[in-house]
């Protein structure tokens, strides 16, 4: 398990599902600058910064040319790593055909699946959260497909702009196809990430699980644990942090912060 010591007078930030390049360029845009806002308004007492995964609605690397676009967070998240913040950068499903760039160029950790973390004297079990828990049989296949190294190889050989038109139109179909069930919460026992802390609490305890993926922003208790989930910056621009004692979910709007009063049981 990692360890990390929290410096007094700084906190953790983690963030998720920001899904730049959706639903369209002129939104994107838009919300990238406000995300370059909050990450101009952390910066004075970031320590680490966690980025949950989805924060591309896709993202493919040839081994020379990355997508178009996303330049401004690029530089923002470069600028920070040279400060001195640390930034891990978690692959989600909708951008886990990352690979070296973002290590190479900004500076970033990449994880790939899951992080095991102890913060203090806090332990942190951090994913972004696709295909965990029961079900979704057909989700977790596609997965095995879409991480398998000889499909990524195969599409590689499609020229870019044919592969990321592709990619692009199945990526909107995914969001569209949630439809109303990401804004859905009817009882805990319901929530596959829930059930899946559950499982894990019984080999391995964690104070705190995180994940991402889920879209809607939650906090629920699991005896002496708890599960936060992040939320999504298309609807509810929500993230946490963690100051040594707990972590805390919020909302950002124009240098505003508020603690999110969302779903908490």
């Amino acid at each position: 398990m990692k360890l990390l010591e929290l410096n007094s007078d700084k906190k953790i930030y983690f963030a998720s599902d920001f899904h730049l390049g959706a639903p369209n360029h002129i939104e994107s845009r838009k919300r990238e600058a406000n995300i370059i806002e909050w990450l101009n308004h952390i910066q004075k007492d970031a320590q680490v910064i966690f980025l949950v995964g989805d924060i591309f609605d896709f993202w493919y690397e040839y081994r020379k040319v990355v997508p178009k676009g996303f330049v401004r967070i690029q530089a923002k998240i470069a600028e920070l790593v040279d400060q001195g913040i640390e930034i891990y950068f978690f692959l989600g499903n909708h951008d886990m055909w990352m690979k070296t760039y973002f290590s190479e160029e900004l500076g970033v950790k990449m994880i790939e699946n899951e992080l095991e973390i102890k913060i203090n004297n806090k332990t942190f079990y951090i994913s972004h959260g696709d295909g965990l828990g029961p079900g979704d049989y057909g989700y977790k296949f596609i997965k095995k497909v879409f991480r398998n190294r000889v499909c990524q190889f195969l599409f590689s050989l499609l020229h870019p702009s044919l592969a990321l038109s592709i990619a692009n139109f199945f990526s909107k179909r995914s969001r569209s196809s949630s439809g109303k069930k990401d804004d859905t919460f009817t009882k805990k026992e319901d929530e596959w990430l829930y059930l899946f802390c559950q499982k894990k609490l019984k080999s391995k305890h964690f104070d705190y699980f995180i994940f991402g993926h889920r879209h809607l922003p939650m906090e629920i208790s699991i005896n002496s644990s708890k599960y936060f989930n992040l939320g999504e910056w298309m609807n509810y621009q929500t993230f946490a942090t963690f100051d040594g004692e707990k972590p805390i979910l919020y909302s950002w709007e124009k240098d505003n912060i508020e603690t999110y009063k969302g779903i908490k049981v």
